[in-house]
C-alpha cells in the first residue's frame, strides 16, 4: 500500500496516533524522540511497530536537539513527539536550531480540544502563534480528514527547498476519532533543480575571468551528493576552498586546497587569501555573521556569486550575482561546460594557497609544541590525542563555548577525508551538542561519535544523561571543565575585573564532580584526566569502553586563559557587518 496511486479506496486508522506511526514507518523513520502526552496513545500505537525505537527524554528541548542531530546524519526528517502547553514551549530552542541549521524536522504535539479553546483549559496555549516564526509550516488538525494530508505535506516541506522544521498539532478531541486515509501514502521525494540558462552562462563568464578564486561552502552543501564534483571543480578552477561552521564535513579537509573555516574562525595567515581574492563563489550559505566576520578586509574589486536553493537565503547586503538552484547540480553543470572548454588554473595562485596553508600548519604545530612545555593540559593537546587515537571516520559533535571553540579552528581539529562534524547554528544554543550527539550516534551506527563540550553545556543537558545511558547509546563526552560558563567569565575578567575573587558576580566556580551518581551507573564509564602524561593512555581506555558499548564521560580541567587564536581580542557580541566593500 506504500506505492503511489495504488490505493484509492478508504483506509481507516483507529486513532490519530496509528496514522502518525504508519506514516513515519512509510518514510523510513526508525528513531523517534520526545516525551508524549498524558494519554500515551502514541506509545501504544508504536508498540505495533517493533522496527521503530522511541527515545523517551526527560527534557523536551534535549529531545528536539537529539532529533536534529539524527536528521543531520541520517538524511531523513528527524521526528519529535511531545505534549501541549509547557511541553511545547520547551521545544522552542530546538526549533530555533533546526530552522537555522536548515534541518528537516517534524514536531508533533498535542493541543487543547477545539470545544475548550478560550475557557482557560488545562495547559491551554496558542501554540501555533508560538511556533510559527520558527518553522517552515505549522498546522492544527481540527478534523480527522486532514491528518494524513498534513503529515504528507509537512514531510515534503521539511525535506525540500531549504530544509527545516514543521509543526503538526493534534488536538485532544481527535484522540478517540477514527482517521481516514483516502489514497496511498506519497513517496517522500527530494526535488532538485538547476538555475535558468542565462544565469548559468553569466556565472561561467565570471568564473572564467577570475585569477584568484575562492569557494565557500555552507550548511546547504553538507550532505551534497556532488562531493566529488566539488573537488573536481575546485581543482580545475584552482580555488582556495573554505567552509562555514555549519558546512563542515562537506568536503575532505585534508585536500591541499582546503583552508579551513571562514569568517570568525579564519586566522592568520590564511585569512590573507580573502584580502587577495578577485572572486568569491558562495554555495549553500546564508552568510551569517560568524561566516562573514572580517569581510571588510576583502578585496574591494572582488566579485561575489551566491548560489542558494531559495531566494530568502541570499544575503542581499552584499552586491554581486545571485543564482537560484541546487548547489550540487550547479557545480555539475559548470563541470560539463569545462569539458567543452577547459579552465586553466592560475598556478601562482594555487602555489600561494599552499604556501599560506603550510604556514597555518606550522603555526598550529608551534602552538602544540608550546603547550607541551606547560605542566597543565591544553585543549590543543586533547584534540591532538583524539586525532591520533580515534578512528578517522569519527564524528565530532561540538558546542560553542570558550575552550570547546578550539575545535572550530583548522587544523587544530580536522575532519580529514573520512570524518565528520556536527555543529550548532549561529544561535549556538547551549547544550545542543551534548544532546544532539545521541541522535547522531543512532543515525551512523558503527562510526565513533564524540561530544566535545564545556562543563556549562554538559550540566544543562544533565537531565538526559541517564536517558543516553539507559538507551545504551555508546558515545563519548569529552568535557572541558573551566568551572561553568567560561566565555562569560572571560568577558567579565577582560572588562576591568581581572580578579574575579573581588567581584560580586561569578560565572565559574572551582571544578567539581559534575554528576556524582554517574560513577554508580553500570552503563557509564567516567574518568577525570589531570595528568598530561596520562592523557593519551586514558583517552585510549575511554575509547575502548565506548567501542564496548558504554556511555563514556571524560572530564578534563582547563584554564580560562587557554583561548583559541583570534578570540582573545573579541569582547561580548562581536562586531556586525560593517564597512562592506566587496564588489564596490
Amino acid at each position: 500500500m506504500s506505492s503511489r496511486g495504488k490505493v484509492s479506496k478508504l483506509f481507516t486508522y483507529e486513532n490519530p496516533w496509528e496514522a502518525v506511526v504508519d506514516y513515519l514507518d512509510h518514510i523510513g523513520v526508525t528513531e523517534i524522540f520526545g516525551l508524549p502526552s498524558d494519554d500515551l496513545g502514541f506509545l501504544k500505537a508504536l508498540e505495533k511497530k517493533p522496527s521503530a525505537r522511541m527515545i523517551l527524554c526527560k527534557d523536551q528541548r534535549n529531545a528536539v536537539f537529539m532529533a536534529v542531530g539524527h536528521a543531520m546524519e541520517s538524511e531523513k526528517p528527524g521526528v519529535c513527539v511531545v505534549g501541549k502547553g509547557p511541553a511545547l514551549t520547551n521545544t522552542l530552542t530546538g526549533l530555533l536550531e533546526a530552522k537555522l541549521l536548515a534541518t528537516p524536522l517534524i514536531l508533533v504535539a498535542t493541543g487543547t480540544s477545539i470545544n475548550r479553546l478560550g475557557t482557560k483549559a488545562f495547559q491551554e496555549l496558542d501554540q501555533l502563534s508560538l511556533v510559527q516564526p520558527l518553522v517552515k509550516w505549522s498546522y492544527r488538525v481540527d478534523h480527522p480528514d486532514r491528518l494524513c494530508w498534513a503529515l504528507e505535506k509537512g514531510a515534503i516541506l521539511a525535506a525540500n527547498g531549504t530544509r527545516g522544521p514543521v509543526y503538526i498539532e493534534i488536538p485532544e478531541q481527535l484522540f478517540e476519532e477514527k482517521i481516514p486515509r483516502k489514497k496511498a501514502w506519497e513517496a517522500l521525494t527530494v526535488r532538485r533543480f538547476l538555475p535558468d540558462e542565462a544565469s548559468v552562462a553569466q556565472s561561467l563568464e565570471l568564473i572564467r575571468s577570475s585569477n584568484r578564486p575562492l569557494l565557500l561552502l555552507g550548511g546547504g552543501m553538507r550532505k551534497s551528493k556532488a562531493r566529488n564534483e566539488i573537488i573536481r571543480f575546485v581543482e580545475q578552477w584552482g580555488a582556495a576552498l573554505f567552509v562555514t561552521a555549519s558546512g563542515r564535513g562537506a568536503v575532505p579537509e585534508d585536500h591541499p586546497l582546503f583552508c579551513g573555516l571562514s569568517g570568525l574562525y579564519a586566522t592568520e595567515p590564511i585569512c590573507r587569501l580573502w584580502e587577495e581574492t578577485d572572486m568569491v563563489v558562495v554555495i549553500g550559505s546564508r552568510l551569517e555573521e560568524t561566516a562573514t566576520f572580517g569581510w571588510e578586509r576583502i578585496n574591494a574589486k572582488a566579485t561575489l556569486i551566491q548560489v542558494n536553493i531559495e531566494p530568502n537565503d541570499w544575503s542581499l547586503e552584499y552586491p554581486g550575482m545571485h543564482m537560484l538552484g541546487d548547489g550540487g547540480l550547479v557545480v555539475e553543470r559548470w563541470l560539463k561546460e569545462f569539458e567543452k572548454e577547459p579552465l586553466v588554473p592560475n598556478k601562482k595562485w594555487v602555489q600561494h594557497i599552499q604556501v599560506h596553508r603550510e604556514q597555518l600548519f606550522q603555526r598550529a604545530k608551534k602552538c602544540l609544541e608550546d603547550a607541551r612545555t606547560d605542566p597543565s593540559i591544553h585543549v590543543v593537546e586533547v584534540l591532538d590525542a583524539m586525532n591520533q587515537l580515534v578512528a578517522k571516520d569519527r564524528i565530532l559533535v561540538q558546542e560553542n563555548g570558550l575552550q570547546d571553540m578550539w575545535s572550530y579552528f583548522y587544523p587544530y581539529y580536522s575532519c580529514g577525508s573520512e570524518g565528520g562534524a556536527v555543529l550548532p547554528s549561529d544561535q549556538t544554543s547551549l547544550g545542543f551538542g551534548a544532546a544532539a550527539v545521541a541522535g547522531v550516534k543512532l543515525a551512523v551506527k558503527e562510526r565513533p561519535v564524540i561530544a566535545w563540550v564545556g562543563d556549562g553545556a554538559f550540566q544543562l543537558f544533565g537531565s538526559d544523561l541517564k536517558t543516553v545511558a539507559e538507551q545504551k547509546i555508546p558515545v563519548m563526552y569529552i568535557v572541558l571543565k573551566n568551572g561553568g560558563y567560561g566565555w562569560l567569565q572571560h568577558q567579565w575578567n577582560q572588562q576591568d575585573h581581572p580578579s574575579s575573587d573581588h567581584s560580586r558576580f561569578h560565572f565559574t566556580s572551582l571544578p567539581s564532580d559534575l554528576f556524582q551518581w554517574v560513577t554508580e551507573h553500570p552503563q557509564i564509564e567516567c574518568m577525570e584526566i589531570t595528568d598530561k602524561t596520562q592523557l593519551k593512555q586514558n583517552l585510549q581506555k575511554a575509547h575502548r569502553s565506548q567501542e564496548e558499548g558504554k556511555t563514556v564521560i571524560v572530564e578534563i580541567p582547563v584554564q580560562l586563559h587557554d583561548i583559541p587564536p583570534g578570540i582573545q581580542e573579541i569582547e561580548g557580541d562581536f562586531p556586525g557587518k560593517e564597512n562592506i566593500t566587496i564588489g564596490n
